[in-house]
């Protein structure tokens, strides 16, 4: 099993570990403090079968079950603290009151009336004492010995829970700066992003579209002003493609400025214009198979020999599958336009069990042509393409010379997934 595998098993089971921890608290509080408590008034206070008066036992218990309901309410342990103390000198609720005490107040006039009462009640143990004459002997025999449980006992657990406070309000606090810190983060990368989106979407508006416009234009008054009908022909398909590629370049701009889940849509000057600012460019459908062949024609019309072989029974395909196979044999049908001149090219489309698989092989070009300018970056997208289908890309040369393009890509319909 790998590391980014078991990260989520173990955290599940710190989850559960914490959870359980967290039920199981509040009875393993109330049972150390009844332990404690029997330990406490059976040894330590210098009065020997404590347990068998009348009153330790229900004092035992109700302080016991106080202290597991403390998370709720802090104030029967309060309680239940003075009068274990003041009775029988039991300490282990007075410890447990005094942190929670610390842990739960939050204004400071609380903090000093709870040290002003544990006081009392420790003074009030001296003379419960004083009162039993001594048969019933608690540490506070003496003004030191009373001093030195008000310190032990409460000033020392109630100074740990305000620390333990203090330190929870910090843990708190930095919590939510580094989520707000997150946050804004996330904002100014979401703005920025849209923002350069913006800027790609004008520099293509300006640049390209405006070049693409003007070979339309040039096309139109060829197609006019030509007396041979070949030349008006390919003048008039030239002028086709162009205006085809307006109509993708202008639904390309409408992707790039319409906002997508997370950002922040900007305007021209780069301020945000809100949600829903983007252009509303109304999407033309994307092509698929069915519009392979119209494709196939503009490749011939520029006098490229292209032919298409389907093999196997042919069948519907989810949408994802055939507009990735349509942009293969786009994208592969340009580089022969760009790079083997007039060389032929052939088309397989095979339907597989379970795959479709789709090729493209051009032989070698008998002419020298000038290469077109290119980014270079068609096959690395084309490959992005497949693999985001769940198919396998291949690219290579002929052995008899030649290029092949090749994808083979999950041919199974997903209801819901186009």
């Amino acid at each position: 099993m790998e590391y980014g595998e078991a990260a989520p098993v173990g955290g599940q089971v710190l989850r559960r570990v914490s959870h359980l921890i967290d039920r199981s608290g509040p009875w393993a509080l109330g049972l150390a403090v009844l332990l404690l408590s029997w330990v406490s008034g059976d040894g330590l206070t210098q009065a020997p079968s404590l347990w068998r008066h009348p009153g330790f036992l229900p004092v035992l218990a109700a302080s016991a079950l106080a202290a597991g309901a403390v998370r709720r309410t802090r104030w029967p342990l309060s309680v239940m603290a003075a009068v274990g103390w003041v009775s029988f000198g039991l300490w282990p609720a007075v410890v447990i009151a005094s942190y929670h005490a610390g842990t739960g107040l939050r204004r400071l006039i609380d903090v000093v009336a709870y040290a002003l009462a544990a006081t009392a009640v420790m003074g009030g143990s001296v003379v419960a004492d004083a009162v039993a004459d001594g048969a019933r002997r608690t540490v506070t025999e003496t003004v030191v010995d009373g001093a030195m449980p008000l310190a032990a006992l409460v000033a020392l657990p109630l100074v740990a829970g305000l620390w333990v406070n203090a330190r929870r309000q910090v843990v708190v606090a930095l919590r939510e700066r580094a989520e707000r810190l997150e946050r804004d983060q996330r904002d100014r990368t979401d703005r920025a992003r849209a923002q350069e989106r913006t800027r790609i979407a004008r520099e293509m508006h300006d640049v390209v579209a405006h070049r693409v416009s003007l070979m339309v234009l040039h096309a139109g008054a060829l197609e006019v002003r030509t007396l041979e009908e070949r030349s008006a022909q390919e003048a008039a398909l030239i002028q086709a493609i162009g205006r085809e590629a307006l109509v993708n370049l202008r639904e390309v701009l409408g992707v790039l400025r319409s906002p997508y889940p997370g950002a922040v849509a900007v305007g021209p000057d780069g301020g945000g214009s809100g949600p829903g600012g983007g252009e509303g460019v109304p999407l033309a459908p994307q092509p698929t198979l069915a519009d392979l062949d119209r494709l196939l024609d503009q490749s011939r019309s520029l006098g490229i020999p292209v032919s298409r072989h389907d093999e196997g029974m042919a069948r519907p395909l989810p949408a994802m599958v055939e507009r990735t196979a349509y942009r293969l044999v786009q994208e592969a049908l340009t580089n022969v336009h760009k790079h083997a001149g007039d060389a032929s090219a052939a088309v397989f489309l095979r339907y597989l069990p379970g795959t479709f698989e789709v090729v493209v092989d051009n032989g070698l070009s008998t002419a020298a042509a000038e290469p077109l300018p290119g980014a270079g970056l068609g096959l690395t997208g084309l490959r992005e393409r497949v693999e985001l289908a769940g198919g396998e890309f291949e690219v290579g040369r002929l052995p008899g010379g030649g290029f092949r393009t090749s994808a083979r890509l999950p041919a199974e319909r997903v209801e819901g997934v186009v």
